[in-house]
């Protein structure tokens, strides 16, 4: 099974011609299946946009959202409008709620939008301010604390979900992939070839789900998980475990790319 992976697309980024030409691209790559890691566009174009790419590349594409897919709307409301979506077109699959996905005999992939969830680094002491936090309904007016108190409930609700969809993986397949948008790991948070510093680290990485995968991991050592993650835009690898591999995607606005070919 040939399948493209790619994150941080944005291409909300890109004017319709260039839109057209990368989907075009990614066609040309006769793919079994497209993996996207989310940021995908914003909260009034996410949906349109996958609609324009499945429509020219004609294969299952499996996704989670990202951060920036909730700009200038809300967490909730784009979630529910992206299952509306899924649920009218036969392309589009929606991870969180597709549950488990066969990929081969061996290999199945599992994935969850997650959330950089302040307990990476030192949040007390970061001075950094992202858009999430002013540009997304649910994080917005919120005081330090507040904002620290949501982030770790979001972590929360991804590092349960993956923890429940890995166990179930795990018991008939060797192989599992993760497709998430927030690094689990210190090490897979890298920008410019460096792990970011405290200050960043607490709003990149996802502490909650790094700890669960690593416990379920530790548990199956006769198993193999890659997980596939964006958000800082930095390209690195990162061996957690023996068995557990961590790769993030490489990004930049207005050029998104296929960030690796998997033959499954």
């Amino acid at each position: 099974m040939r399948v493209g992976w790619l994150t941080d697309i944005h291409l909300n980024f890109l004017p319709p011609e260039a839109r057209s030409d990368f989907y075009r691209r990614i066609a040309d790559e006769k793919l079994d299946a497209i993996l996207i890691g989310g940021d995908i566009g914003e909260a009034e174009s996410v949906a349109p946009m996958l609609a324009e790419f499945a429509a020219t590349v004609s294969v299952p594409i499996y996704f989670v959202l990202g951060n920036h897919d909730f700009y200038r709307g809300s967490i909730a409301g784009v979630r529910n409008l992206i299952r509306r979506h899924c649920a009218s077109t036969r392309w589009l699959h929606w991870l969180p709620d597709t549950g488990v996905v066969p990929l081969t005999v061996n290999t199945a992939l599992i994935g969850h939008d997650s959330w950089a969830d302040g307990r990476l680094g030192d949040y007390a002491g970061s001075g950094v301010m992202l858009n999430d936090y002013v540009l997304i309904e649910e994080l917005r007016g919120l005081s330090k604390q507040e904002r620290f108190g949501k982030l770790n409930e979001l972590g929360d609700e991804a590092a349960l979900y993956l923890e429940d969809q890995a166990r179930q993986a795990l018991t008939y397949w060797k192989n599992v992939v993760v497709l998430t948008h927030a690094p689990p790991f210190r090490e897979s948070c890298r920008h410019e070839g460096r792990i970011s510093n405290d200050h960043f680290l607490p709003h990149l990485g996802c502490h909650a789900v790094g700890e669960r995968l690593k416990r379920m991991m530790r548990q199956h050592p006769e198993s193999n998980m890659t997980v596939l993650c964006g958000h800082t835009h930095g390209a690195s690898e990162a061996q957690i475990l023996d068995n557990l591999l961590v790769l993030t995607g490489g990004a930049a606005y207005g050029k998104p790319e296929l960030q690796r070919l998997f033959d499954f």
